[in-house]
């Protein structure tokens, strides 16, 4: 039986069931898009008990001192047990094609999709994933720019807790990665936004930085569609919530609509790209 059969229970019922009263539920619904209804051919509301569990999860979050934003967010968030945002979008996507590449393409690849994010994107969600700080600080003039106009920018690095910068508007969010973190091996640049998604997620392969000189090789997966975007930022944008707590809540970060699916057309152009940039790699 899918959630749309289990989904019998009306507004009232909920309201009911988790004490709140059903002006507040449709509120919510209005600015969040939470709890959403299952919605019946005469346009009816209708939930499930999963529906009752999450708005009962919220409350929970609300009373722990968490924003009603960050707490509808933490409800709807995914579950990510590896600490990985590659392993984890390989898990939602299994479609994807990994490809080994190295640091220089990366970089290139990198490099791309910010400055076409900075040129284009409107109001975008933006994370980076620099593995050291020092590698961040090559870049971070980039990264500040970026985050000057979007909605959020948010970057992992080595950071000292001590010494991360705090959360503002306008300015990267900085996330210090522990050092027992998948994150001290991946590289991540995501732009979900509506009018120019894109995402490349990268994790180094063992044994890479044992010969200083041997150029350092990466297992990267890419992506253009929509909700694959929305997916690597909704992974990374969770596990900041676990190493950085409270960075949502000093922002306000509102929560995003769904994006739209993928065309057959985008996925034979992936396809294409996919293999262009295996041979310019290997002429590098």
């Amino acid at each position: 039986m899918d959630a749309h059969a289990r989904a019998s229970l009306t507004i009232g019922d909920l309201a009911h069931r988790t004490g709140v009263p059903i002006s507040t539920l449709r509120s919510w619904e209005k600015r969040y898009g939470f709890p959403e209804p299952r919605r019946q051919p005469g346009g009816h509301r209708r939930y499930s008990d999963a529906d009752v569990d999450a708005v009962l999860d919220v409350l929970a979050r609300r009373r722990g001192g968490l924003s009603l934003a960050a707490a509808v967010h933490r409800a709807e968030a995914p579950q990510v047990r590896s600490g990985s945002v590659f392993a984890e979008l390989r898990r939602l996507h299994p479609l994807l094609r990994p490809q080994v590449l190295s640091r220089r393409t990366l970089v290139s690849m990198s490099h791309a999709i910010e400055d076409e994010c900075a040129a284009r994107a409107a109001d975008p969600v933006l994370v980076g994933g620099f593995q050291r700080e020092r590698f961040l600080r090559a870049s971070y003039d980039r990264w500040r720019e970026l985050a000057r106009t979007a909605q959020v920018a948010v970057v992992f690095a080595d950071f000292d807790t001590r010494d991360a910068a705090p959360p503002r508007r306008g300015a990267p969010v900085e996330v210090p990665i522990p050092p027992e973190s998948p994150l001290n091996r991946e590289w991540l640049v995501v732009c979900d936004a509506a009018d120019l998604p894109a995402c490349l997620v990268a994790v180094e392969r063992p044994g890479g930085g044992a010969d200083p000189a041997a150029e350092r090789t990466f297992e990267a997966v890419w992506s253009v569609d929509p909700q694959v975007v929305r997916d690597a930022s909704r992974i990374a944008t969770t596990l900041a919530d676990d190493l950085r707590p409270g960075w949502r809540d000093a922002l306000d970060v509102p929560p995003q609509p769904d994006p739209p699916g993928a065309s057959e057309d985008l996925y034979r152009a992936t396809l294409l790209f996919d293999r262009m940039v295996a041979y310019i790699d290997a002429a590098h």
